[in-house]
């Protein structure tokens, strides 16, 4: 069948790996892939659905891309997290979309699409490499997603219902993957995962993450990093991996989610407020920089609470923190708590946070003027006619950019940067 396909992709990192997975099945179905949505025939949205922004995003775009349907798409399907929960909903409720897909079934897309036309898929995907995929972001950096699902029970969480269980893949296969994602010029593989500290838990019947980094060190891959850490698992072992192996980023993200006592009890997350800030404590002793994320506005969160993590935030001051406020899940224990907490307070404390990481950043990025850094090349403000990259300390999109300036750059190619001063959570510098 020769149609053209657009896919629109929103969410994680790992969802992005889940649609790269998907259209390289949609090349084997011989389907065209094509970034231009008004030029394709078949529109599918891989969505979101952990809070409710991120479903209210989902619905907004679909609703969007039911608008081409006036002119070349012909049809439009939905795939991901959010059907996965609200498959009943979604089938009443938007009429305009003409199939929906769940997390678990991705490798139907070609039937699917078939069935969709009345005819019989000719290129069934069957038991395809799972390491083949089709690379949405630059070419020198890409996400190596080595587990689903999530056996933890935190309180506010969905995604144990909608993942499923945890599921690592094998150590065999992430080598081999890391070994093609090399041969085709990626530099920088970021492991990804509900909790790659728990990596090979299911397989193994311990966690075997240290002995998966090592093993895909001694591939051709430049850079290792990682992200979502579940700071109780966070081992001495794993912490002189990060801090004496050449091959992986000084840096761990490390979601807290909050640091009082009793806000932690009531999520349901067994790592408490003093083992979080001497964990904390030992990785910046180690030279690692830390992007955590927290939450606020959890029910019966009191101002004593806030201030435990806020002061926390201000003492211990990451690098890196992404803070969002709670959102009340339906089908999850916390949404049967009392003590729920009124939207402007959230809001509220949400900007108190922001403020506070802004002016720990900017401190921060004061003391780095004057040093020389390694720097990634990725990318050309044309507003500020100024290139820019980021250090090993920071992850691609979320973290601090270094903008600066040179006579010529090779993108995916690293170069010493003079830090000459700062903008905001950002550094501004110049080629050595």
């Amino acid at each position: 069948m020769k149609k053209s396909v657009g896919v629109i992709t929103l969410g994680c990192d790992k969802n992005r790996v889940d649609t790269e997975n998907m259209l390289y099945n949609l090349r084997l179905g011989g389907f065209d892939v094509t970034n231009d949505y008004s030029d394709a025939q078949i529109l599918i949205i891989n969505t979101c659905a952990f809070i409710e922004a991120a479903r209210k995003e989902s619905i907004d775009v679909i609703l969007a891309a039911a608008g081409y349907k006036s002119d070349k798409c012909e049809k439009i399907i939905v795939t991901g997290c959010l059907p996965q929960k609200h498959m009943s909903e979604l089938q009443t409720g938007l009429p305009e979309v003409d199939c929906f897909l769940g997390t678990n079934d991705y490798d139907k897309i070609n039937e699917l699409i078939a069935s969709l036309y009345g005819e019989k898929c000719e290129t069934p995907n069957g038991e395809r490499n799972k390491s083949e995929r089709i690379i949405t972001t630059p070419l020198h950096y890409a996400y190596l997603k080595i587990a689903d699902g999530c056996n933890n029970k935190c309180t506010f969480c969905t995604i144990p219902s909608i993942r499923g269980a945890y599921r690592s893949r094998t150590i065999e296969s992430l080598k081999d993957e890391t070994r093609e994602l090399a041969e085709q010029g990626v530099k920088e593989l970021i492991l990804v995962a509900q909790d790659v500290t728990a990596y090979g838990a299911d397989l193994y019947g311990k966690s075997k993450l240290t002995e998966l980094i090592r093993e895909l060190s001694k591939t051709d891959i430049h850079t290792l990093r990682l992200m979502y850490c579940y700071p109780e698992l966070v081992t001495d072992e794993l912490i002189n991996e990060v801090a004496s192996n050449p091959k992986v980023a000084k840096y761990m993200d490390i979601p807290i989610q909050h640091f009082d006592d009793s806000v932690l009890k009531l999520m349901n997350r067994r790592s408490r407020g003093a083992q979080i800030e001497e964990l904390f404590n030992k990785l910046k002793t180690r030279g690692i920089a830390i992007r955590t994320t927290v939450m606020v506005g959890f029910p019966q969160e009191s101002e004593e609470n806030f201030k435990s993590l806020y002061d926390f935030i201000g003492r211990c001051a990451p690098e890196h923190v992404g803070v969002f406020a709670y959102s009340k899940e339906d089908g999850t224990p916390a949404a049967k708590l009392k003590g729920q907490i009124a939207k402007k307070t959230k809001a509220e404390r949400v900007d108190a946070i922001g403020r506070l990481h802004l002016g720990n950043r900017e401190k921060l990025n004061k003391a780095m003027i004057g040093k020389t850094l390694k720097v990634l090349y990725e990318d050309i403000d044309y507003n500020r006619n100024l290139f820019v990259g980021r250090t090993q300390f920071d992850a691609p999109d979320i973290d601090t950019k270094v903008y600066f300036t040179a006579d010529f750059v090779d993108a995916g190619e690293y170069y010493n940067i003079k830090i000459t001063g700062y903008d905001g959570y950002d550094l501004l510098g110049e080629k050595v």
